[in-house]
């Protein structure tokens, strides 16, 4: 099912998340984003279109000026959220560069889906880049954000942004295979879950514990993700990025994931 989902789809939103980015190192795993950045293209190659909402802003920014890593102070943390932007794009730009294909950065806030006139003006300026060959990258605007206007986690952005575009579907990335029963870290007995028709039974007979050092959001911010873009008809998809040509493989049935749907909406 999963298969013939990304191979209907046309409007994709990929969402990697801070643990698919990083190595053990803490920094940016530029081999990992390369090989995302080839299955990517092949996706475009099959004539479809491609939003990524990604993190890893901090990461990049520690590995650059890691003398501030300990620094606790908000100021330093968005500063470094700064630079990290910085290095970020550069990362993927030179990924996507060796297919000439450009990227364009949306840094956004709770407030920019609040507001009808910045919602419209999003969608514009995302339905202008992607009509034009471009790829949008989306990450939360950190070095300005606080309580009162943060989205606070990448997951709940990546199903704003899929809703705000109409997507076909959200493609989410992380360091798991998909949902299991239990804490796959923690457990050897456990089983992979591979579709998902009802989150709140869901919540009720699983275990969901713990984040991860870098990323911001566990199990209940996908969970949540995947009710937010089902309600309109979207299913997500969660995968592992770290596994390389994840993508591809879930296309041609050589892997397994998690698929969260509702019947009959799409």
């Amino acid at each position: 099912m999963i298969s013939e989902i990304i191979k209907k789809s046309r409007k994709i939103v990929i969402k990697i998340g801070s643990n698919t980015l990083s190595n053990d190192e803490g920094q940016i795993n530029k081999a990992l984003l390369q090989n995302i950045g080839t299955q990517i293209y092949e996706l475009i190659k099959m004539h479809k279109q491609v939003v990524i909402v990604s993190s890893g802003a901090r990461i990049a920014g520690t590995a650059a000026i890691d003398k501030w890593v300990r620094k606790e102070d908000m100021h330093y943390k968005q500063a470094l959220c700064a630079v990290g932007q910085v290095e970020l794009m550069n990362a993927y730009n030179n990924t996507f560069s060796e297919f000439n294909i450009h990227i364009g950065q949306l840094l956004l806030t709770r407030d920019d889906f609040n507001d009808p006139n910045r919602t419209l003006n999003i969608r514009n300026t995302l339905f202008t880049l992607v009509d034009e060959g471009v790829i949008p990258i989306i990450n939360e605007n950190d070095t300005v954000s606080v309580e009162e206007i943060k989205i606070g986690d990448n997951d709940t952005l990546a199903a704003l942004t899929a809703n705000l575009w109409d997507a076909d579907l959200l493609i989410m990335m992380s360091d798991i295979d998909g949902v299991y029963n239990k804490n796959p870290k923690n457990n050897k007995e456990v089983r992979l879950i591979e579709e998902i028709k009802d989150i709140d039974l869901l919540e009720s007979e699983i275990e969901m514990e713990g984040k991860s050092d870098f990323g911001t959001g566990g199990i209940l911010t996908k969970l949540e993700a995947a009710r937010k873009v089902n309600k309109y008809g979207i299913p997500m998809i969660l995968t592992n990025g770290k596994k390389r040509d994840i993508l591809i493989d879930l296309l041609n049935n050589k892997e397994v994931a998690t698929l969260f749907f509702r019947e009959g909406l799409r």
